[in-house]
C-alpha cells in the first residue's frame, strides 16, 4: 500500500512538472517571438507610423495607417458576417438539431475548420471576385468569414453544452418556451465561453494574408469603399518582407509586432470586460 501511495505521489509530481514545463515553453515562444520581431522593427515601433500613410522607397518616413485601418474594416466585416452564422451553427449543434444531423454539421464544421486558407481565398475568388469582376474589402470580409464560422460554431457548442440540464429544465418548468429558456438562461450561462470562441475567430482572421491575396489584393492609398481593394496589416507585411529594400524589411518587423500586440489587446479587453460576471 505504502508503495502504492509513493508511486501516486511520484506520478502526480511528474505530470504536474511536465504541465509546468510545457507552459513554460509556450510562454517562451511567445516572449521570444515578441522580443525578435520588437528588436527587428524597434526603429519604426513609434506615432508616426500608425498615423501616417505608405511612403514610396527613398522617401522618409512612412507608416501603416491604411493598413491599419483596412485590417480593422476586414475583421469587423468578417466578424459581422461570421458571428450570427456560428452563432446560430452552434445553437443548433447543442440544442435543436437530432443527433444524426447535429453530427453531420458537425463535421463539415470540423473539415471547414481544417481547409487551408489559401485554398479559402480561391473558394472567396471563385464566387465574389470573379462575378463582381473586382477585388474588394467585401470579397475579403468574406473569405475571413468563412475561415471564422466553424471555429464559432464549434467553440458555441461546447460552451452551450457546458450549461447544466438542471437550468435547462428549471427554465422550462416556469413554463416558458424552449427558445426562451435557450435565450434568457443557456446564452447567457455559456457567454463567456461563446466570447472566448468570438475571440480565437478574431486572432485567427486577424493575421490571415493567403485568402487577402486572392480578394482584398491590397491598396496602399486608403479605404474607397468596400467593393474597391483594400489594404491590411498581412499584406503589407508580406510585400514588404518580400522586399529588397531594408528600409521596408524592416517596417514589416514593426507591422508584424503590432499585429501580434492589436490581437493581444482585443484579447485583454474582452477578457476584462467579462471578468467576474456570473450568469
Amino acid at each position: 500500500m505504502a508503495n502504492f501511495m509513493t508511486r501516486r505521489r511520484l506520478t502526480n509530481r511528474l505530470m504536474i512538472g511536465l504541465s509546468g514545463v510545457a507552459a513554460l515553453i509556450g510562454m517562451t515562444l511567445l516572449a521570444l517571438i515578441l522580443g525578435y520581431t520588437l528588436i527587428h522593427g524597434l526603429s519604426y515601433i513609434n506615432l508616426d507610423f500608425l498615423t501616417n500613410a505608405y511612403k514610396p522607397v527613398g522617401e522618409a518616413g512612412g507608416g501603416m495607417r491604411n493598413e491599419i485601418i483596412g485590417t480593422l474594416i476586414l475583421v469587423g466585416l468578417g466578424s459581422l458576417i461570421a458571428i450570427p452564422i456560428g452563432l446560430m451553427t452552434g445553437l443548433f449543434l447543442a440544442d435543436f438539431g437530432s443527433p444524426r444531423m447535429a453530427s453531420a454539421f458537425r463535421f463539415v464544421a470540423d473539415v471547414l475548420s481544417g481547409v487551408p486558407s489559401i485554398v479559402v481565398g480561391v473558394f472567396a475568388f471563385a464566387i465574389v471576385v470573379k462575378p463582381m469582376h473586382s477585388y474588394s474589402a467585401f470579397s475579403g470580409g468574406i473569405a475571413l468569414a468563412i475561415i471564422m464560422i466553424p471555429i464559432i460554431a464549434r467553440t458555441a457548442e461546447e460552451a452551450l453544452r457546458l450549461v447544466p440540464i438542471s437550468q435547462r429544465e428549471a427554465a422550462l418548468a416556469l413554463g416558458i418556451t424552449r427558445w426562451r429558456s435557450v435565450l434568457g438562461v443557456v446564452i447567457p450561462g455559456a457567454m463567456t465561453g461563446i466570447i472566448t470562441g468570438i475571440m480565437l475567430g478574431v486572432a485567427r482572421i486577424a493575421g490571415e494574408t493567403a485568402p487577402l491575396l486572392f480578394t482584398a489584393l491590397g491598396n496602399n492609398f486608403g479605404f474607397n469603399g468596400l467593393l474597391k481593394p483594400i489594404g491590411a496589416l498581412p499584406l503589407q507585411i508580406y510585400h514588404f518582407a518580400l522586399s529588397p529594400f531594408k528600409d521596408q524589411q524592416q517596417q514589416a518587423w514593426a507591422g508584424a509586432f503590432l499585429l501580434i500586440v492589436l490581437v493581444l489587446v482585443v484579447s485583454i479587453i474582452v477578457r476584462w470586460l467579462s471578468r467576474g460576471k456570473k450568469y
